[in-house]
């Protein structure tokens, strides 16, 4: 290929991405200005409940043009931005119900403003829910901009089509990755490393559910792989560290991995050795 052709061929790739993309830039800043908005104001003194209401409608504005850069069609947009303003009161009762849930069961919290400014499986979780509510609303490029942001700030990696139910704890959570299809129910925990992922990752298979089921009130701890879209955990089970997991287990159900670790002196004894207990 000529360098003209290549150079042509560059051009009609970037003018049909520039149509199709929003700019990456504008939606991490936007996705921070919200989390902040949220749970991180830089100060209250001196504001009144009309002054966020202020914010909130710019940041309408902000995300409003992130939308149209996708679907050009004011309409659209504007349907869309309203259906997702609207639904952020419930989202933020549910993340403060996560919060609560990481004080409740992590030790080292030592406060819920402390989970809400240091924990990143809050953090992640916090774009997650924000993200699956544009999903739903069939907006599928953004949601996985705003994802992939967090998972590049936190090691967390929850795809916005996952369904996750209430009082979801991750603890410390470097090396998640929850695939498309996973639902998880209410009340679970997961630890760092845990990937809920896809047995077949043919094409084909793309609109299938390709990942597992964790029911309520499971412990899933670190290093475990749990794949299959027929894989079903039942509720309050146990999955313990570093569990290979492609079939469905029972309710109830302690799952756990038996290694042997094996000890060996490197400077061994001549003589024998007399023990008296």
């Amino acid at each position: 290929m000529s360098q003209q052709a290549f150079i042509e061929r560059l051009f009609t790739q970037n003018t049909k991405a520039y149509s199709a993309f929003p700019d990456k830039e504008m939606a991490e800043e936007f996705i921070d200005q919200l989390f902040n908005f949220l749970f991180l104001p830089k100060t209250v003194r001196h504001k009144q409940p009309k002054d966020l209401e202020k914010e909130f409608e710019l940041l309408k504005s902000h995300f409003a043009s992130l939308v149209f850069d996708i679907l050009h069609d004011s309409n659209q947009t504007e349907v869309v931005i309203e259906k997702f303003f609207e639904a952020i009161p419930e989202i933020y009762y549910k993340l403060i119900h996560d919060a609560e849930t990481i004080l409740q069961f992590d030790p080292a919290a030592k406060s819920l403003e402390e989970v809400l400014v240091a924990y990143p499986g809050f953090y992640a979780t916090t774009i997650y829910r924000l993200s699956h509510q544009l999903y739903q609303q069939g907006v599928k490029l953004l949601p996985r901009l705003f994802t992939e942001y967090a998972h590049s700030k936190t090691g967390i990696d929850i795809h916005p089509g996952a369904k996750i139910g209430n009082s979801f704890f991750i603890d410390h959570g470097t090396g998640i990755v929850i695939g498309e299809t996973t639902v998880i129910g209410n009340n679970v925990k997961i630890y760092q490393g845990v990937t809920l992922g896809a047995l077949n990752v043919s094409k084909e298979k793309a609109k299938t559910k390709r990942h597992p089921t964790i029911e309520d009130n499971v412990i899933i701890y670190s290093g475990a792989t749990i794949l299959g879209g027929d894989t079903v955990v039942g509720h309050d089970s146990v999955i313990g560290g570093n569990v290979w997991l492609t079939y469905s287990v029972f309710p109830n159900s302690i799952i756990y991995h038996k290694s042997e670790v094996a000890i060996k002196d490197k400077f061994p004894a001549t003589e024998a050795l007399n023990f008296v207990i």
